[in-house]
C-alpha cells in the first residue's frame, strides 16, 4: 500500500489535449505545463528520416524548409494522420515535461488524451497506440466536448442540460451534456485551419496574391472577425506575399470587412452545426439550455464577434469560457485527478 502510494506520487501522470493546431499538456498536481504547436520537422538524410525539431521550433520552419526537411502536422481534423510522427511528437512532449529525461520503467505515466466525439474506433486506437508506444503505462480517452465542459466549470455531473461548442484547429465539437454523458453531439470538420484556408483563397481570388498558412493565421488573430464592422471597413492590416500576375513579392492592405467576408463560409458552417444540435435536443434539456446558455471554448472562440453571431442566430445567451485555449486540457486534467469525473473516461 505504502509502495503503491509512493509510486503514484513519483509517477508523472498527465492529461494531453492532442489538438490539430496545438498540444497542451497538464501534469498531475502541477496544472498546464506545456502548450506548443502540433508540428514536427523531419529531416531526411540518405533515405533515413530523423526528427529535427518539435513544437515551437518546428512551427518557425513551416513554409521555409529546404528539400531535405519537411514540417509535418501529424494531426488533421482532430485525428492522427501520420502515426509514426505523432508518436515521436508525444514522446518528445513527455520527455520535455519530465525535465528532458525519459520516464523510468517504473515511472511510466498514466495518460488521459481527448479525442473528437465523432472519431471512429480505428482513429481512437491509433491515438491510444501512439501514447502507449511513447511510454504510457495506461491510456484513457475522454471526448473533447466533455473535457471542454469540465474545464469550463459546467455542471456535467448533474441532471442539467448544458451546451458546449468547442472550436478547435481541425474540428468544431457541438454537444449537449447531462449526467456525465453526451446527450447529443456532432463534430463539424471546420475549425481554425479552414478559416486560414478561407483567408488564403479569398486573398488569392480577390487580390491575385498568394500568402502562406502562417500569414493567414496572423491575419485571423490580429484582425479576424466573424461579424462585419459597422462601417464595413474596420481595422486594416498590411500583408506580404507573391503576386500571381507578375510573380514577384508584393505588399497589400486589407481590412476587417474583407476578412469577415472571407470567414463567412466557415462561420456559417459552425452556426449550422449548432442549429442541428439544438433541433436534435430533447425538450427538457432544451429548456435547461435556455437558462444555461451556450459556452464557447477552443482557440476559435477567440475570433471576434463569433459569440454575437451565435447569439443573433439562436436567440440564446452565449458566453466564452474563461481560458478557451487551455479549457480542454484543464478539463482532461481534472478528469484525471478528480474521482468524481472517473466515469467520463473511456478505455479503448
Amino acid at each position: 500500500m505504502v509502495f503503491s502510494r509512493f509510486f503514484k506520487f513519483m509517477s508523472h501522470d498527465m492529461a494531453i489535449d492532442l489538438g490539430t493546431a496545438n498540444t497542451v499538456v497538464y501534469l498531475r498536481g502541477r496544472g498546464v505545463v506545456l502548450n506548443e504547436p502540433s508540428v514536427v520537422a523531419v529531416e531526411t538524410l540518405q533515405g533515413v528520416r530523423k526528427v529535427k525539431a518539435v513544437g515551437d521550433d518546428a512551427k518557425l520552419m513551416m513554409g521555409k524548409t529546404p528539400g531535405t526537411i519537411e514540417a509535418i502536422r501529424p494531426l488533421r481534423d482532430g485525428v492522427i494522420a501520420d502515426i509514426d510522427v505523432a508518436e515521436q511528437m508525444i514522446k518528445h512532449f513527455i520527455t520535455k515535461v519530465n525535465g528532458g529525461k525519459h520516464p523510468m520503467p517504473w515511472r511510466h505515466p498514466q495518460i488521459v488524451i481527448c479525442v473528437p466525439s465523432g472519431s471512429t474506433s480505428v482513429e481512437r486506437r491509433a491515438i491510444r497506440d501512439a501514447a502507449s508506444n511513447a511510454g504510457a503505462s495506461q491510456v484513457w480517452l475522454i471526448e473533447e466536448p466533455m473535457a471542454a465542459a469540465i474545464g469550463a466549470d459546467m455542471p456535467v455531473t448533474e441532471p442539467i442540460g448544458s451546451m458546449v461548442v468547442d472550436i478547435g484547429g481541425g474540428t468544431t465539437e457541438v454537444a449537449v451534456l447531462s449526467l456525465r454523458g453526451l446527450a447529443y453531439s456532432t463534430s463539424v470538420r471546420v475549425g481554425g485551419d479552414k478559416m486560414d484556408e478561407a483567408i488564403v483563397s479569398y486573398v488569392r481570388r480577390n487580390h491575385n496574391l498568394l500568402i502562406g498558412e502562417g500569414t493567414a493565421e496572423r491575419i485571423k488573430q490580429e484582425v479576424g472577425t466573424a461579424k462585419p464592422p459597422s462601417d464595413g471597413i474596420g481595422q486594416t492590416i498590411h500583408i506580404k506575399g507573391r503576386d500571381l500576375v507578375n510573380g514577384v513579392p508584393k505588399e497589400i492592405q486589407i481590412n476587417q470587412g474583407q476578412i469577415a467576408e472571407a470567414l463567412s463560409e466557415p462561420v456559417g458552417t459552425i452556426v449550422e452545426g449548432v442549429r442541428i444540435a439544438l433541433e436534435n435536443t430533447a425538450p427538457e434539456l432544451a429548456a435547461d439550455i435556455v437558462d444555461q446558455g451556450i459556452v464557447l471554448t477552443g482557440g476559435g472562440a477567440l475570433l471576434a464577434g463569433i459569440d454575437e453571431i451565435l447569439r443573433d442566430e439562436t436567440g440564446l445567451p452565449v458566453t466564452v469560457a474563461e481560458e478557451p485555449l487551455t479549457c480542454v486540457a484543464l478539463g482532461t486534467g481534472r478528469a484525471l485527478e478528480d474521482p468524481v469525473f472517473r466515469g467520463v473516461l473511456l478505455a479503448v
